[in-house]
């Protein structure tokens, strides 16, 4: 996984649950983490790598350091956990389309493990290469990534897809035996590789949740939340607050509070940047603008909140200013055959 890439917060909130069901206190899976109780709290907020590979291995510690702890903790992440990620797999044609996108935005994801399709005349699946992962950590997280993987197969199988085989490149120990959870996948261990397998059949036949028009739609949100999760430097911390804590109503002073620094050091640094507070806002209010006109059925009135303006009319000026048109005219000019 790619250490720049910032991780939703609900990641850790997941496992935080699941320790504490086991009478593991917040405060031992918070520890040297820099992850306040009150961030915790914040559901949009994001965190780095380094911070949840801290409460992974607080938890995994606490709980006593077994690998098929992993396997009962991934079984805790559901489609609904990933947010845009996981919705976008449930819109999908077909599992094969499914598993091609969750591959293509997999930094949105919870998986540290690399995948790899397989694709041939009998079967379809997926392989988890954890070479990349700390030793300490990587049988846990293998083990945590392939329960992830075939809980989500489960929620998007509704049409009958089942799994023909789970591999494991792990030893049958005493522990793994324990786990009535991993047993009941009556995995094959010792083998070359850690591996999810479904008949190769199975892989295009349609899901009963598929949405044309929402998959196009989710896509572009995808690959849009990527790249900005992926921008660094001021201007990325400006619009990860504009976009999660703050709101597109914040100003250049509440920003800079957020961010600990003045607002004239904010305005000097994004100066550095080529850019500037307000072109920051433009830009993501503009591209939501468009998104929302395109698929949402929201009035002018619910667009100008959303997007943080004190009145329809301000936002119309500004959508004037970006198009030369009106918003209700963009939108009916989406529709024209």
């Amino acid at each position: 996984m790619n250490a720049d890439i910032l991780h939703p917060i609900t990641m850790a909130q997941v496992m935080v649950n699941f320790a504490a069901e086991r009478g593991v206190s917040q405060q031992c899976c918070l520890l040297n983490t820099g992850i306040s109780d009150s961030d915790l709290a914040e559901t949009e907020s994001l965190i780095t790598r380094e911070q949840e590979m801290q409460v992974i291995a607080n938890v995994m510690h606490a709980l006593g350091g077994s690998p098929a702890i992993g396997f009962e903790l991934g079984l805790r992440y559901n489609i609904a956990t990933f947010g845009l990620w996981g919705f976008t797999l449930r819109t999908c044609r077909s599992l094969r389309d499914a598993v091609q996108h969750a591959m293509r935005y997999l930094p949105l994801s919870t998986a540290y493990c690399q995948l790899s399709l397989i694709d041939n005349d009998t079967h379809f699946g997926v392989v988890l290469n954890g070479d990349t992962i700390p030793l300490e950590l990587r049988e846990f997280l293998k083990l945590r990534d392939l329960a992830t993987a075939l809980n989500l197969l489960r929620e998007l199988g509704l049409s009958g897809i089942s799994v023909q085989a789970v591999e494991l490149d792990l030893m049958q120990t005493a522990e793994l035996e324990k786990s009535e959870t991993l047993a009941a996948w009556n995995p094959h261990f010792a083998a070359p590789r850690t591996a999810v397998l479904i008949a190769s059949e199975d892989a295009d036949r349609p899901l009963p949740t598929y949405d044309p028009h929402l998959v196009r739609m989710l896509e572009d949100q995808c690959r849009t939340q990527l790249a900005r999760r992926q921008e660094t430097g001021t201007a990325g911390q400006v619009r990860r607050q504009i976009l999660c804590q703050l709101g597109l109503s914040a100003t250049l002073e509440d920003t800079a509070a957020a961010l600990a620094i003045s607002p004239r050091s904010l305005r000097r640094r994004l100066e550095e940047e080529n850019t500037s507070f307000r072109q920051l806002v433009d830009d993501e209010r503009r591209s939501l603008a468009e998104q929302l006109l395109k698929n949402s059925l929201m009035t002018l009135e619910e667009l100008a909140a959303q997007l943080g303006y004190l009145d329809t009319a301000s936002f119309t000026r500004a959508f004037r200013r970006w198009h030369g048109q009106s918003p209700g005219q963009y939108r009916k000019n989406q529709y024209k055959v």
